[in-house]
């Protein structure tokens, strides 16, 4: 071939690569398309109609027929069978007992029209089977333990080859391990037999899928025996079957019972799955490993099944080809097995023929590609014949697997088919040629409108057909200009693609397609919608069980698009448990437990988009207990703790405790022993003698302690002589002629053994060189009588038992007892150092005389009498008496806190353990003058426009002779601004002043003291107002002149007046109204009469005639005047001139209030109000 030639087939495949997205419209003429059909091989349930699919299109619209073994079938003969109307669908009715088996063969379908012929694949047609399984009366197998054994299930043919799996009588499956499996053959395998696999129900089962039934064999008795029962063995089963092995089976190393034969090979055909078998038998049972011999192995393609035993490689290629080794491997040695694969491939397509639609006189190409191995041969047909039967034409000629055309004529139109086929299988493709000569349609709907996501590919369709090929040109908005060029992308099949679409993309776009034949034009619209986005992501979370977790995601989205939220878990869906709350925003897991544990993600979807993230919940918990505690390396006084960790429920350990309990000396009371990090299993432990050990061990993380583990086995340990003596050792006495000894005795744990007793030793320290001894039982303490009274004693404690003595014990000191001192502190002086302290000091008293150890000194002291020549009877008495203890030798200390102007006595006395000696004599003290208190109260007692009358009384706590009053006053504004101060100075003997010339209806602030000689003491303050003058009062009081005030006051008084003529004549009636009687019988507290020392107002009385009614307000003073009594309050003060404020008089029960309460009083009396008046005319 020329090069011409050769670039003319290079033009025609690209052509016919391009026709490939031609889609011919149904109106159009055009040759038969095959769009449906049934798979090659066709397995038919015998139970069902048989149905043999083949739908084609074309234009017009073509008619069916079929081939049965490459024989025409006539429909027209069989009543059974039947075509679908418009379609080439066979329907074979076998409902009245035909059998399916009748109706097997290789069947093709044809579908013609005036333009061309298409054919179906050939479908092969074959009736599933599922026969029984034949009768056999099956043997007990007897074995002996740890043989290898193999039960061979062995199941009918079937069609398809049915499904093995092992069950018992119960229809249980059967347990495997690594030690029992079943084959790919549907065998049982037992690398070595134990006796627990002795059973009488081992039942091999085959179900055949296509007609869903299940086949049983017969069960298999296995007996599996040991040498100690051979004898028992061979009596009962000797003469029913063969003995396997007359003498004990022994550890040996692997051997493979499957495959069979060294080395083995196995033969796949490229895109099935690859498995790959070997069992091992061996005592221990062996471990399978699996290693490509030149290679590695696909680690996305491969996975392990049946306990490592099978290799498992999915869609396999060529490249999987080669040797693969297993290995079985135990702890006595290993075998190695080599299996060789080989891959075939049947024919698959590089690229099939696509139909081809070519205007009259263009060019092009139908092109069949495949690839297999062998390499396929291809033969081309043309509406069903072979190419060869055909007469060569100029315009169409063969060139290796591509069919090229030049100047094709209209009568050129034919279906061709393309057959690809090795050894393994076929390939069988339709394609046609259709001529044709029309102007451009475009098929894409008008006005569609296409919404896509900012920042994602925008793909604007404009399919369109037209023969010649139409060209495509796009617009925007306008047909001003072409789209062209970046960001546009055109692709042959008329689509816009705009990669990142941004929102002023979004418009309307016209494609115009044209040809040499026509044009033709279409509207779609692009709109650019923004991105979902989860803009608060689920975060990692660790969550104790039983807790409650929440995992946000807040979403931003298009407001045009409806968002649909949708939480999966471990890519799956949400466990159907109320515990899980999905809200618009959240996913809440209530109480959650270790099932809950996964990765959780959160999708909202809208109809363009989607967004997701993922978040790990971790449950944490309290670790399990640790297990399988194991004692080892036991020594005299250790041994090995060792445990397995119990799950740590996604929480580390961080440690282990390991406890004891004594079972001896303390059983039910477990001990903490010692911790271990979390990251060893074993402690060594140090132990005691005599003690009944067991351990139990508790795992920590994170949320807390584990339950404890099971405790271990008892251990005891040898008794021996103790390690250590008492603690806590002291000497000391209680009486003032013994010595107390005492110890913190020792522990059973500290025993060491039985017999424990302590030696006592003791000696006066200085005054005796040998020790005194006593032994003594398992007690804390011993009295040793007959010492002298406070004495330095040196004291040793010794434990010992049984087994021996414990270590030398430490001296200790202690002193024997105490007794009361003898004497009393001598030369005691005082020196007054201001009015409310004193100093006082005394020679010590002599250690010999203290008899014991020196506490300190106490000094009793308290109050006689004031020394201010007021002091009433009532206070001459003597006060409480206080005490201040001065520790340690001390010679001096000070009083502090004493009254001022007072006369007071004191003591000292020396005390130590026991108890305070005898009082030294009485010494007396006068404390100087002070400032005195604060004045009792001070208020006004007459108010005037211009004057204020002030009263007060003097301090309670005078602190020696008053010398003065100072008196100081200045103006107060409304709002709380001072004016000048005022100082006046007031007699000593004066309890009242007047001040004049103040202003009028003005608030004064008044600090009142008194002073001593010391000096003034602290003062009071009080507020207090001059009234308003006239012309304000008048204004004030206005209201007496009106007309209806007048009037009520008068109705008032009437009232008040008929009221009292009434009860005067109801008094002077007292024989003919009995009201006393009256009132003493139904004892109505509301009018009984008051009583001479009540308080409270009665309704009437018949006493005095003064007291006012029932009901009636106090005078406006705001006082109450009693009887004279002749218990005054001013003997209990230390005053005597009868002044007492509110806490206990009647004079300032109502007034010398806080500053406002004055004030307010004496305002608000200048303003008569009706009751006032009222108050006023009764």
């Amino acid at each position: 071939m020329d090069s011409r030639s050769d670039c003319l087939v290079l033009l025609l495949l690209v052509l016919g690569s391009a026709a490939t997205a031609l889609e011919v419209p149904l109106d159009l003429p055009q040759p038969p398309t095959i769009t449906h059909q049934s798979p090659k091989d066709y397995i038919v349930d015998p139970r069902e109609n048989i149905v043999i699919h083949c739908e084609a299109k074309g234009k017009p619209h073509p008619s069916f027929s079929w081939t049965r073994n490459g024989l025409h079938l006539d429909i027209g003969k069989d009543a059974k069978v039947t075509m679908k109307p418009r379609s080439g669908t066979l329907v074979i009715d076998i409902s009245s007992g035909e059998k399916a088996e009748s109706y097997e063969g290789v069947y093709q379908c044809t579908a013609r029209n005036k333009h061309g012929t298409a054919l179906s694949n050939n479908i092969v047609i074959r009736q599933s089977r599922s026969p029984l399984w034949s009768k056999e009366r099956i043997k007990p197998i007897v074995v002996q333990e740890g043989l290898p054994l193999v039960l061979r299930c062995q199941p009918p043919a079937g069609l398809p080859p049915p499904i093995i799996f092992w069950m018992d009588n119960n229809f249980q499956r059967l347990p495997q391990s690594r030690r029992v499996s079943q084959a790919l053959n549907g065998d049982l395998y037992f690398s070595n037999v134990m006796t627990e696999d002795s059973r009488s129900d081992y039942i091999c089962y085959a179900r055949f899928p296509h007609t869903q039934t299940i086949q049983q064999k017969q069960p298999v008795t296995v007996r599996v025996f040991n040498m100690e029962a051979i004898n028992e063995t061979m009596e009962t089963y000797l003469n029913d079957t063969d003995l396997f092995g007359d003498e004990a089976a022994e550890e040996r190393k692997p051997a493979f019972l499957l495959p069979e034969g060294s080395p083995s090979s196995k033969l796949v055909l490229r895109g099935q799955v690859l498995e790959l078998e070997c069992i091992a038998e061996g005592l221990p049972t062996p471990e399978i490993s699996w290693i490509k011999v030149s290679g590695e192995l696909p680690a996305k393609r491969t996975s392990f099944q049946n306990f490592e035993k099978t290799l498992r490689i999915v869609n396999v290629s060529e490249e999987d080809a080669g040797g693969y080794q297993c290995t079985a491997r135990n702890r006595l040695g290993s075998a190695q097995h080599i299996i060789h694969v080989s891959v075939k491939a049947a024919p698959y397509w590089i690229r099939a023929p696509q139909n081809l639609v070519l205007a009259p006189l263009e060019s092009g190409g139908l092109t069949c590609r495949a690839g297999g191995n062998p390499k396929p041969t291809v033969a081309w047909f043309i509406n069903g014949d072979p190419i060869d039967n055909f007469p060569e034409e100029p315009s169409r000629r063969v060139e290796d697997d591509t069919i090229i055309f030049t100047e094709v004529q209209t009568a050129s139109s034919a279906v061709y088919q393309c057959n690809v086929s090795n050894e393994y299988g076929y390939l069988l493709s339709n394609a046609f040629l259709n001529v044709l000569a029309e102007p451009p349609r475009i098929l894409t709907p008008h006005n569609t409108v296409y919404p896509v996501i900012r920042d994602k590919p925008a793909l604007l369709n404009c399919v369109s057909f037209g023969s010649p090929v139409p060209r495509v040109t796009w617009f925007k908005d306008s047909r001003s200009s072409i789209l062209m060029g970046d960001p546009f992308v055109f692709h042959e099949n008329g689509t816009l693609e705009i990669p990142v679409a941004q929102a002023f993309h979004s418009g309307r776009y016209t494609c115009v397609a044209r040809n040499s034949l026509g044009i033709s034009e279409n509207h779609v619209y692009l709109e650019v919608k923004e991105p979902t986005r989860i803009v608060k992501q689920p975060e990692y979370m660790v969550v104790q069980k039983n807790r409650d977790v929440v995992f946000m995601c807040k979403v931003m989205h298009d407001p045009s698009l409806v968002p649909t939220m949708i939480w999966l878990k471990d890519s799956g869906e949400l466990p159907d448990d109320d515990r899980f709350i999905v809200d618009s925003e959240s996913l809440t897991i209530m109480y959650v437990t270790e099932a809950d544990e996964g990765t959780y993600t959160c999708i909202m979807n809208t109809t363009l988009d989607q967004d997701s993230a993922s978040a790990q919940l971790t449950v944490v918990e309290k670790p399990d207990p640790p297990t399988d505690l194991e004692l080892t390396d036991p020594e005299v006084r250790s041994i090995q703790l060792s445990w397995i960790p119990g799950d740590e429920h996604n929480s580390p350990i961080k440690k282990f405790l390991v406890q004891y309990e004594d079972a001896l000396h303390g059983s039910g009371t477990w001990n903490n022993l010692t911790e271990v990090p979390g990251s060893r299993t074993m402690a060594h432990l140090k132990l005691s003698p005599y003690i009944h050990y067991s351990f139990r061990v508790l795992a920590l993380n994170d949320v807390g302690y584990s339950l404890p583990s099971l405790p271990s086995r008892t251990y005891r340990t040898k008794p021996a002589a103790p390690d250590e003596n008492p603690s806590d050792v002291k000497a000391m006495g209680t009486e003032h002629n013994n010595l107390v000894i005492s110890w913190k005795p020792l522990t059973g744990l500290q025993s060491n053994g039985p017999g424990l007793q302590y030696n006592v030793m003791w000696r006066q320290m200085d005054v005796d060189k040998d020790w005194n001894t006593e032994t003594v039982a398992n007690v804390s303490k011993f009295v040793v009588a007959g010492t002298p009274t406070f004495v330095p004693y040196e004291v040793k404690v010794q434990a010992l038992n049984n087994y021996g003595k414990g270590p030398k014990p430490p001296i200790v000191v202690g002193y024997s007892g105490e007794d009361w001192p003898v004497a009393a502190p001598a030369n005691v002086r005082v020196r007054v150092q201001n009015s409310t302290q004193a100093e006082v000091s005394w020679e010590p008293v002599p250690a010999k005389s203290v008899r014991g150890r020196l506490q300190g000194y106490k000094v009793y002291y308290w109050k006689e009498r004031s020394l201010h020549k007021h002091t009433t009877h009532s206070h001459t008495h003597r006060m409480e008496q206080q005490t201040l203890t001065f520790t340690g030798n001390r010679s001096h200390g000070k009083l502090p806190g004493l009254h001022p102007y007072s006369l007071y006595s004191l003591n000292v006395r020396v005390c130590n353990g026991r108890g305070e000696g005898p009082a030294s004599p009485f010494l007396k003290f006068e404390t100087p003058e002070g400032v005195p208190g604060p004045p009792a109260f001070l208020r006004v007692t007459n108010s005037n426009i211009d004057s204020l009358t002030l009263e007060w009384g003097p301090p309670h706590e005078r602190n020696g002779h008053l010398v003065g009053y100072i008196l100081t006053y200045q103006t107060v504004n409304n709002t709380n601004e001072f004016g000048q101060l005022k100082e006046l100075s007031v007699p000593p003997n004066e309890t009242s002043t007047t001040l004049h010339n103040l202003k009028y209806s003005t608030r004064y602030k008044f600090y009142f003291s008194a002073k001593t000689a010391t000096g003034p003491g602290p003062g009071i303050t009080e507020e207090f107002a001059t009234i308003m003058d006239g012309a304000m009062a008048s204004r004030q009081v206005d209201i007496a002149t009106q007309g209806w005030f007048i009037g009520l006051m008068c109705a008032i008084a009437l009232l008040i007046l008929v009221l009292l003529i009434m009860c005067f004549i109801k008094r002077n009636k007292g024989g003919k109204y009995p009201v006393k009687e009256k009132e003493a019988a139904h004892a109505d507290p509301e009018i009984q009469p008051m009583k001479d020392d009540d308080i409270t107002f009665g309704e009437y009385s018949d006493n005095e005639d003064h007291k006012p009614l029932k009901g009636s307000r106090t005078p406006s003073s705001g006082t109450v005047k009693r009887d004279e009594s002749d218990d005054s309050l001013v003997d209990y003060g230390e005053g005597g001139d009868g002044q007492f404020n509110e806490d206990g008089s009647f004079i300032g029960q109502y007034s010398g209030k806080t500053d406002r309460d004055g004030v307010q009083a004496h305002e608000s009396s200048e303003a008569p109000s009706p009751v006032n008046a009222m108050n006023s005319f009764v």
